[in-house]
């Protein structure tokens, strides 16, 4: 294919700013799809992002406009999904930066702005939703021009819901965005940035050809796992997978080699081919640094293999969690995963019980400590179960970040409270216009993983929107709070947390498990310590049995004698019983809501 003709863009906005329903009506206008197949939301193809309105995973897709064929990449606008974000980028020579008519720049919007910047990339700007009677173009037009320094006049103004200016959007992405580089007679190099399992055909990769040129025919080398593989399919999606004889430099298609082993075409692989291969690979991908840390464990025991087997083929399609074996006393056999944050924690979990019919227990998030010993050694711990005892700990340093938070005016006293109340530390305030600032913060990641999105949404009535990123570690006053259950500490509940908050979080959790656990024939203490200090009780009482029903009078000494037996067998039972904990009580005293 002539490259001049071929442009390849992405689509980045904040969450909700409208970047799927453009991407429906490009698809429309370029009669990518048949009007009678035509659904919202079609590049979103799983279940949960339709479910949740949101989208999980980048989607490509080439379309024809005139003369020009545009490959298009549907990205995430959550924070936690910004590496899906940094993967696609790779893949461009230009971004369409979408930005609400009604609500202008907002934390992501800046975050994915600067991404693409960092790139070297075209950006192409449009102001969305200017059909919503709360929209301002010429307003946030201004702001943008303000505080990106993209030309207000440039700013093209769109409704994706009626297509209103989407077919001059597309021209402009023609005229603006640079067509791709590449040599047609150079040794093959194709990036892969995306790749998923397909029980029928093996892996399925996302592909970006850099140099020389793809053929049906090749026998491909996989150059990073050092594996030779014969292609079965190569093509592009327009959005059905449409078979191709060869793809040039510039292109983006799919690739499908037989490939099994899902460790061979993990993204940021380069793929070559096996006679007069390239000699270098292409530059890959960070690794992404996880931030929040839980354990999974199968409900049924004799799952644990499936759980190993799903984790490895979702690792495929989402690189940016990380997952190892582990134990645990209560709950047996699962894996210790790292997660970009709390909601990529829960579409983990929901997808590998979705897509691969599981049952599982989350343990408490928590976040990695660097924990020093009194003789100096260092240590990166993410399991509360393996900090040391307190008296081998000279400090337990802890992960901090810069919070950036856009919002009205109106509401900034009630976010710098929700900051301060997270120990929080205030940087800077920028207004953005006289209706909208930008405060900074420095927070300790563990106070923002749980609720504090929740909190900040609640607190702005929907307005308020959030960006972070770490700034390494600072000793904090931490402690671990075990849960105790007749004097045995129950491995899936400590915790570790700041000492002011350590009352607090062990009342909670005691009380929780006196309405969980099912009551035993002996009583059971359920304490909450920090070392050998109890700092919270609470007991679930004993069964009586009523073992004088059988007696219909005669001496008092008959009955005393059986309650004394009872009293004595009690004693006893404490003395050698275990307490019974269903795995429903694990199950509601984990959830994360609560």
């Amino acid at each position: 294919m002539d490259l001049s003709r071929l442009r390849n863009t992405s689509i980045i906005a904040h969450v909700d700013h409208g970047k799927s329903t453009l991407a429906d009506r490009m698809l429309e206008l370029c009669g990518a799809v048949d009007p009678r197949q035509m659904r919202d939301q079609y590049l979103d193809s799983m279940d949960l992002e339709r479910e949740r309105g949101i989208t999980i995973k980048l989607q490509s897709v080439r379309l024809e406009w005139g003369d020009a064929v545009i490959n298009l990449i549907d990205t995430p606008g959550h924070v936690d999904f910004g590496y899906e974000v940094s993967r696609s980028l790779a893949a461009c020579e230009g971004v369409i930066l979408v930005v609400d008519a009604a609500q202008g720049i907002e934390a992501q919007t800046l975050a994915n702005c600067y991404l693409a910047l960092e790139h070297d990339l075209e950006i192409v700007a449009a102001l969305n939703k200017i059909d919503l009677p709360a929209a301002e173009p010429e307003r946030y037009a201004e702001e943008i021009e303000q505080v990106l320094g993209i030309p207000a006049e440039e700013i093209i103004p769109i409704s994706a819901k009626t297509g209103d200016g989407v077919a001059e959007l597309l021209d402009a992405v023609v005229a603006q965005t640079p067509a791709p580089t590449g040599d047609p007679d150079e040794p093959l190099r194709a990036l892969v940035f995306d790749s998923h399992f397909d029980q029928y055909r093996g892996v399925v990769s996302s592909i970006r050809v850099v140099d020389g040129t793809i053929r049906a025919t090749d026998n491909l080398r996989f150059l990073q796992a050092g594996v030779n593989h014969e292609v079965d399919e190569i093509g592009v999606r327009r959005p059905d997978m449409t078979p191709v004889d060869a793809l040039g430099p510039g292109e983006v298609g799919y690739l499908l080699a037989g490939v099994k082993n899902v460790g061979e075409a993990r993204s940021g692989e380069t793929v070559t081919t096996a006679r007069g291969a390239a000699q270098s690979p292409l530059e890959g991908y960070r690794e992404p640094q996880p931030m929040v840390f839980s354990g999974l464990y199968p409900i049924e025991g004799d799952e644990f293999s499936d759980l190993r087997e799903a984790l490895e083929k979702l690792r495929l399609n989402d690189s940016s969690f990380t997952y190892q074996p582990e134990t645990s006393g209560a709950l047996g056999f699962g894996f210790r995963c790292g997660f970009l944050g709390l909601l990529h924690m829960e579409i983990v979990r929901e997808r590998l019980e979705r897509e691969f019919d599981l049952s599982l227990i989350t343990t408490a998030p928590s976040v990695e400590y660097r924990v020093t010993r009194t003789g100096g050694e260092a240590l990166d711990i993410d399991n509360p179960c393996d900090l040391p005892p307190a008296g081998e700990i000279d400090r337990i340093e802890e992960p901090w970040l810069r919070a950036k938070i856009i919002t009205p005016t109106a509401h900034t006293g009630a976010l710098m409270e929700l900051c301060q109340e997270r120990r929080g530390e205030y940087v800077d305030m920028t207004y953005l216009s006289p209706e909208r600032v930008e405060i900074s913060y420095l927070l300790p990641l563990a106070e923002v993983v749980i609720d504090f999105f929740d909190q900040l949404k609640s607190r702005t009535q929907g307005y308020a929107s959030l960006d972070y990123e770490p700034v390494g570690l600072r000793a904090s006053k931490l402690v671990r709070v075990d849960i105790l259950l007749h004097g045995e500490a129950v491995d899936a509940f400590s915790m570790v947390v700041h000492q002011d908050a350590a009352d607090a979080y062990g009342r909670k959790m005691t009380s929780k498990l006196k309405e969980l656990i099912p009551r035993q024939q002996f009583e059971v203490p359920i304490q909450a310590a920090i070392g050998g200090r109890v700092i919270a009780r609470q007991t679930v009482r004993a069964y009586r049995k009523d073992v004088t029903a059988k007696l219909y009078g005669g001496d008092i000494t008959r009955k005393r004698k059986l309650l004394e037996k009872q009293k004595e067998g009690k004693r006893k039972m404490k003395s050698i019983g275990r307490v019974d904990v269903p795995q429903e009580a694990f199950v509601s005293a984990l959830r994360l809501e609560d």
